[in-house]
């Protein structure tokens, strides 16, 4: 079969044939129709990912079909019962063989019927960042009905889905993105309104301009987190799932303590999590961002599009 396989650091990926799985007891082979890259994908091509091995096949998120149905596979592999990992825990496509081949092969209890109203691309975009904005949106930050939130970058595939979800549940929704093209697309799809973070004061405007945020979900860390620590109103949660920004410096603790505040880590989500953001997205017909779609044989160019920041949605492999 073919796959795209990662083989050594700051290279393309290997576009070769690779050993068609055979399942083991309590698995299923798919034969895959859509693959959607993450972020993750690639910072593992460039290094910056724990637990890295060579020759493994990337992907995280994808569609396929079995016995005549298709299915959306959940990328967590043995999450386990509770509500946070258990020690053994990994994610599809590193260090277990993933989605970007025409075959794989899961325990069969991966495998969530795709959303009938969902394309097969558009569910390819689903698993990974819907798993990980319906935790921190739902499952950490207890998101309500009627509650301001505030999603910062909403370029990103997470957080796309974190706002798609956030104006489904009944909240106020705020965006923010160094792109204005992007904040008039998230208010089209229901936000309230969005800010520009690159401009200058952004978050004391923002935060006049709301009376602040019960909820914010960020991405991206660094030296702006201490603005929303600031905006964040009285018992406020703050859900962190990315630190594309790098450390965070400057918190002055009374700023947390004083409000209450409660900030989470939050990575993926357990599988009845998982369940339950499928269920979600499939009663308020939520349909993912698709930027572009590629063929297998031509993923790296996927890659470079990811390395140059130009999407707006997911960036798909047609299987």
């Amino acid at each position: 079969m073919k796959s795209l396989v990662f083989t050594e650091y700051k290279a393309p990926l290997s576009y070769q044939d690779s050993i068609e799985p055979i399942a083991k007891e309590g698995q299923k082979v798919i034969k895959m129709q859509a693959a959607a890259f993450n972020r993750r994908d690639f910072w593992i091509t460039l290094g910056l990912y724990p637990g890295i091995v060579p020759n493994c096949i990337l992907g995280s998120d994808g569609v396929g079909e079995v016995d005549g149905k298709q299915y959306i596979i959940n990328p967590n592999v043995e999450w386990g019962d509770g509500d946070l990992p258990n020690k053994n825990y990994s994610i599809l496509g590193m260090p277990v063989n993933g989605t970007f081949a025409e075959y794989i092969a899961v325990d069969a209890d991966r495998l969530v019927e795709k959303p009938a109203h969902l394309t097969t691309e558009q569910a390819a975009a689903l698993p990974l960042g819907g798993l990980t904005a319906y935790h921190a949106v739902f499952g950490k930050c207890q998101l309500k009905a009627g509650e301001k939130i505030l999603i910062t970058g909403v370029g990103g595939g997470v957080s796309q889905m974190a706002t798609q979800l956030a104006i489904a549940a009944g909240a106020e929704v705020y965006v923010s993105s160094s792109s204005e093209a992007k904040i008039l697309k998230a208010m089209e799809w229901g936000a309230k309104g969005g800010v520009n973070y690159t401009k200058e004061d952004w978050a004391k405007r923002l935060g006049k301009d709301t009376g602040g945020f019960d909820v914010i979900i960020d991405s991206a860390g660094g030296e702006g987190f201490k603005d929303l620590v600031r905006i964040a109103k009285t018992g406020g949660r703050i859900g962190i799932y990315g630190g594309t920004r790098g450390a965070i410096p400057q918190i002055n603790p009374a700023h947390i303590f004083l409000k209450h505040l409660t900030i989470y880590g939050c990575t993926m989500g357990s599988d009845k999590e998982f369940l339950k953001m499928v269920e979600f997205v499939s009663q308020h017909k939520i349909i993912p961002l698709v930027d572009e779609v590629y063929d297998l044989e031509n993923g790296n160019k996927g890659l470079q599009k990811m390395a140059k920041g130009e999407q707006f949605g997911k960036v798909i492999l047609s299987i």
